[in-house]
């Protein structure tokens, strides 16, 4: 979230732009937040790892950004999965292949292991690498993850189910105005956020609670409306 520098001194990003991040693990079950951490701007994304509460048995969908092997390894420590995408200079030697589908879009199924620098402590384990050709993009997409259970397709597809979160971003910040801010001290601006927060997972209980069809939208133009009836 941009911030002018001259305003909020305090959140470092670059030489002359000030910004703070909103790390978000988003449940797709139900879309809800279930983890947040707020810093300044400067801060690496992959960091978010070492906080992340993570759950036996779950999987954590991440893009490029949170790509860090030994944090990755923790995560399979912990009898969790996770699925990210691979790295064009990811080095690695393939130790064998899967018989794939192509129609499905899935292209190849292998089982790697990492030959790159110190790959022997941060990842000391194979790795699933899967390559997914999506139809509606036209795009190509190599993943890791270390789930070896599950069909290639369905861990393509629940990589896509990590554009959830994006949807939120958008929404908090077309919907909740977080991008003027009332106070200019850290504590202003991260107080304004999580009343950002509490009011779209409030809507989002209405919504659920109610079964209501309308959308989160709706029902919050709604209850500005009409918030004493």
């Amino acid at each position: 979230i941009d911030l002018c520098l001259a305003l909020f001194p305090w959140a470092h990003f670059r030489t002359r732009k000030g910004a703070v991040k909103m790390q978000t693990l988003l449940d797709v079950r139900g879309n809800i937040p279930s983890f947040i951490e707020i810093t300044e701007g400067k801060v690496a994304d992959v960091t978010v790892l070492d906080d992340l509460p993570i759950e036996a048995g779950a999987f954590y969908l991440m893009d490029r950004g949170y790509l860090d092997y030994a944090r990755l390894y923790s995560i399979t420590t912990q009898a969790a999965f996770f699925v990210t995408r691979s790295k064009r200079n990811t080095v690695f030697r393939r130790c064998s292949s899967q018989r794939v589908d192509v129609s499905t879009g899935v292209l190849c199924d292998q089982i790697i292991v990492l030959t790159g620098k110190d790959a022997d402590t941060t990842y000391p384990a194979p790795l699933r690498r899967i390559k997914y050709y999506d139809a509606e993009t036209k795009k190509r997409f190599v993943f890791l993850t270390n789930n070896f259970r599950l069909p290639a397709l369905t861990i393509a597809q629940l990589y896509k189910a990590r554009w959830r979160v994006e949807l939120f971003f958008k929404w908090i910040k077309q919907h909740l105005r977080i991008k003027v801010f009332y106070g200019t001290s850290p504590n202003a601006v991260k107080t304004q956020l999580w009343i950002a927060i509490a009011v779209y997972v409030l809507v989002a209980i209405i919504k659920k609670r109610l079964g209501l069809d309308a959308s989160l939208y709706t029902i919050l133009q709604t209850i500005i409306v009409t918030v004493f009836e």
